[in-house]
């Protein structure tokens, strides 16, 4: 889709993030067609300083910041903070994901805002909210998977502690902001009654407890605290990673149709009528019996081949992929997935773009990540105009 067509055209959004969760925010409304800016402190969003490095920008900050512009700002200084002000009184979004009441002691928090910009959806995302006993304390994603649960069921069931490889609080966090923005941008533009701006607060614990439903049900429904089970499920089975003769592969039969296919492309009827393997409670109950029986016959051929069969049966299965072999994925292909993206020093590399499909096609977004305070100058100088000819803010920065 061109972005004149995309849903959050028209929409500018000023971000006040750094490292992952904001800005993770921040570059999903960008690529739904909003305008965001980014403002970073002199010395530059952290993630900058973030490995890999080429040619002394980082690829990490980019896959996080692509379509934003950057204005670097010590909100310290009266007159930086007095630009800081003009931009939000711009907006229509801010979004921020400082510890709870650093906006406020900078002078640009929520009553500042309720006072002069009503219709502001204004988006705080921090460790543990707003308000109650924890809110003072900082956190990264480490500590919130930690905190809310994550970490004791990922993992071998004899092993340390893991955390996911993927910071799955930072940009759980990321999209709860960027689904609750929405969902108020929705509901200023419908006007009525209750169209007006709010205050969207992000906890990244509680957002990491949410998605862990699966879990907190089983808590609630049993009184037992779910439990590591490495790739294995607590109610299905097989459904896991199965050792074969060259590697590794995943199995997901989670019902009793599938379970006889599996027994099917393994030839072993015999299975189904093992009193232990009848139903998928009893099969998860003895999920490691049954995994030690299949891996038996997996030894005879290769992760390929065995992927092959399961899906020419209707059986979900995968190979345990490196992030090389996802990303040349033919469906990865297919997707459009990976973009070419080059850097404010002009070096070409890629990037995994939006994700989304719009009307049968993908999302057009712009790969560029900006430079620190590259657009600085231009919307200094606009700014420096409006007050000049106005006296106030309130125009649109010229693109």
């Amino acid at each position: 889709m061109s972005p004149v067509g995309l849903p959050l055209t028209g929409i500018r959004v000023i971000e006040f993030c750094h490292v992952a969760a904001g800005p993770f925010c921040g570059m999903l409304l960008a690529d739904f067609g909003a305008e965001v800016i980014k403002v970073e402190p002199p010395d530059g969003d952290t993630l900058r300083q973030w490995p890999p490095i080429t040619d002394g920008f980082s690829e990490n900050f980019a896959s996080l910041n692509r379509g934003k512009q950057s204005i670097a700002l010590d909100l310290k200084n009266p007159a930086d903070l007095a630009m800081a002000r003009s931009l939000v009184l711009d907006a229509d979004v801010l979004i921020e994901n400082n510890r709870a009441g650093a906006m406020e002691r900078l002078g640009l928090g929520w009553d500042w805002v309720q006072e002069n910009k009503p219709s502001l959806i204004y988006c705080s995302i921090s460790a543990y909210g707003q308000s109650g006993p924890r809110s003072g304390e900082g956190g990264f994603d480490l500590t919130m998977q930690a905190a809310a649960g994550v970490m004791s069921v990922t993992g071998a069931p004899d092993g340390e502690p893991a955390k996911c490889g993927v910071p799955i609080s930072d940009f759980t966090a990321g999209l709860y902001a960027a689904y609750s923005i929405s969902s108020a941008l929705a509901q200023l533009r419908a006007g009525g009654p209750g169209a007006r701006g709010c205050h969207l607060d992000i906890p990244m614990f509680a957002t990491t407890l949410a998605v862990g439903a699966l879990q907190t049900s089983e808590y609630f429904g049993t009184g037992r605290n779910p439990r590591r089970l490495g790739s294995a499920h607590p109610r299905n089975a097989p459904y896991q990673s199965f050792k074969c003769a060259d590697g590794w592969f995943a199995i997901a039969a989670g019902n009793d149709k599938l379970w006889r296919s599996v027994c099917a492309v393994t030839a072993t009827p015999n299975l189904l009528l093992d009193p232990r393997f009848t139903s998928p409670t009893l099969r998860a109950a003895n999920q490691v019996a049954l995994r030690d029986l299949l891996e038996a016959v997996f030894a005879g051929a290769g992760a390929h081949e065995w992927v092959t069969r399961f899906a020419a049966a209707g059986v979900p299965s995968a190979p345990i992929n490196s992030y090389e072999q996802a990303l040349a994925d033919v469906q990865t292909d297919h997707l459009d997935l990976v973009q070419p993206m080059t850097l404010p020093n002009q070096v070409v590399t890629q990037t995994v773009a939006c994700p989304v499909r719009i009307n049968g096609g993908p999302v057009g977004v712009d790969t560029r990540p900006p430079a620190l305070d590259e657009h600085g100058a231009a919307l200094r100088r606009h700014y420096n105009d409006d007050k000049q000819q106005a006296g106030a803010p309130g125009q649109r920065a010229a693109e």
